[in-house]
């Protein structure tokens, strides 16, 4: 297991851009998927965009275009790069981790992993 703790959100108006860290513990880091979950209050929880083990990346398509996923090894940190930010995309954001890649389709299911941090809440005016 690692542990994940999550920075960068805040408020922000529409078309603004914010930067979501993940630093996590453990030597395992660069061996494992990771992906960035949003929950808005009271909805599901969805799948936001994952970097596999070899650095491949799946984006959804809510956001695909304006999010960027990325992942340095070295600083034990995964980052998600947000432009064009919209009301929709309030919410609290969580990193998750995977101790192998999920299955084909299910890299963005939340089930699929097993360590999550604590939340960052983005709120988009």
């Amino acid at each position: 297991h690692v542990q994940l703790v999550e920075s960068g959100g805040g408020s922000v108006q529409a078309g603004g851009s914010l930067k979501l860290s993940c630093v996590g513990s453990g030597n395992r880091y660069s061996m494992l998927c990771m992906a960035w979950f949003r929950q808005p209050a009271g909805k599901e929880r969805e799948g936001v965009a994952a970097i596999g083990m070899r650095g491949e990346t799946k984006i959804a398509d809510s956001v695909k275009g304006r999010f960027t996923i990325a992942k340095d090894n070295a600083k034990n940190t995964l980052y998600l790069q947000m432009n064009s930010l919209k009301p929709a995309d309030t919410a609290m954001y969580y990193c998750a981790a995977a101790p192998f890649d999920p299955p084909t389709g299910y890299v963005l299911v939340d089930d699929e992993y097993i360590d999550w941090g604590q939340g960052t809440q983005v709120t988009v005016s």
